[in-house]
């Protein structure tokens, strides 16, 4: 019997992106290179902290520049295969605020657009279950509910 091959693991930073307009609450989503909705992420660079990297991360792939990080939201992680490889990706969100409307998609990194949306647009849009959840939580965190973020179990 031939040993499997241990995953590779991945460390990224996200961020679930919100700004006011008047009353309303609005999420930024993008669009992959797949056509799924989801948040900007990716890799922490050397040495990196996750919250940097968060706000990196969303700022190259949104081109939003007023960033102010509100809070940590949760460490999620999945297992995917690429190109035949298992990797093991385990990713930090943080809630971050915007008062910037104007988004610019990096579509050199197969971001294919960017959309601002209420909480109900969102919720529907998002193509996979554990970001639906990022986004429950970030809603709640907006809303004062202050109790314990659940943590995966590995």
């Amino acid at each position: 019997m031939t040993p499997r091959r241990a995953a590779r693991e991945e460390v990224s930073a996200g961020g679930i992106v919100f700004r006011r307009d008047g009353e309303r609450t609005l999420f930024l989503l993008i669009r992959d290179s797949y056509r799924n909705w989801g948040f900007p992420k990716g890799h922490l660079e050397e040495g990196e902290a996750p919250a940097a990297a968060a706000l990196r991360e969303v700022g190259e792939e949104t081109g939003l520049a007023a960033l102010e990080l509100r809070g940590a939201i949760e460490t999620i992680d999945w297992e995917f295969r690429f190109r035949g490889r298992r990797i093991h990706k385990v990713c930090h969100f943080f809630l971050i605020e915007t008062p910037e409307r104007r988004t610019a998609p990096l579509r050199a990194e197969g971001i294919t657009a960017c959309r601002w949306a209420s909480f109900e647009q969102a919720e529907a849009m998002i193509a996979y279950e554990n970001a639906r959840g990022l986004l429950r939580q970030a809603r709640a965190l907006l809303h004062g509910d202050r109790s314990p973020v659940r943590r995966p179990v590995h």
